[in-house]
């Protein structure tokens, strides 16, 4: 008889639990596609956010700041050049004028009535103005010819000059830096005014030398 052939079983090795989510991958191939990725420039890593910075507001801080200084600093310099003006103007108010050396205009010399005659020399003015009158104070000094001449001009004479006389106050000659105290000098003065609406004419003539003679002239008018 012959025998039945004997079956031979192969033990096969149980199988091994995949992964969840790797099912169908080969081994290997996330790691090689990163790097590819990486080499490519196109993969970045995730960095996740930070909560957005709350800027610090120092300007209004600094505007503070600056006005603490700069306000005290401010009233300072005013009080100081409040004080500085107030002192100038003092000063210039008691100071005494300063002639301007050159002839007055034709306009002034018609208002003041005051006729500078050609010739002179040492020719000043100076003029103030107010509401209440207006002075124009001139200096000059001219020949005897020319003396006759400006006394005639206001309708004088030369012989009606009182001699020894100061026709112009302290205080208006103190205006401009005239003095007539000297007592070595001689004087002789009048003072002209041809209508109401004319001009106050106070003349004043130094005789010290009679052949240069130099007169000293107030002219007031008061509207």
């Amino acid at each position: 008889m012959t025998q039945a052939p004997e079956s031979r079983t192969t033990a096969t090795a149980p199988a091994t639990a995949t992964p969840a989510g790797t099912a169908g991958r080969r081994p290997g191939l996330l790691p090689r596609a990163v790097r590819a990725l990486r080499r490519l420039g196109r993969y970045r890593p995730y960095i996740p956010p930070h909560p957005p910075r709350v800027p610090r507001r120092r300007w209004p801080v600094a505007v503070v700041i600056f006005l603490l200084i700069a306000v005290p600093s401010g009233y300072v310099v005013l009080s100081g050049w409040q004080s500085r003006s107030s002192g100038e103007d003092k000063a210039y108010a008691a100071a005494p004028r300063t002639l301007v050396y050159e002839w007055p205009s034709k306009v002034q010399r018609r208002i003041y009535d005051v006729p500078v005659p050609k010739g002179s020399t040492y020719v000043g003015h100076y003029e103030t103005n107010a509401w209440e009158r207006s002075t124009l104070f001139v200096q000059f000094r001219t020949s005897p010819q020319g003396l006759s001449a400006f006394l005639e001009e206001l309708g004088a004479q030369r012989p009606q000059l009182s001699e020894r006389t100061v026709t112009i106050s302290r205080d208006q000659a103190a205006a401009v830096g005239w003095d007539f105290a000297d007592p070595e000098r001689s004087y002789a003065g009048i003072t002209v005014q041809q209508s109401e609406a004319e001009p106050v004419v106070a003349i004043t003539v130094d005789v010290t030398k009679p052949e240069r003679p130099r007169v000293y002239v107030v002219s007031t008018t008061e509207p």
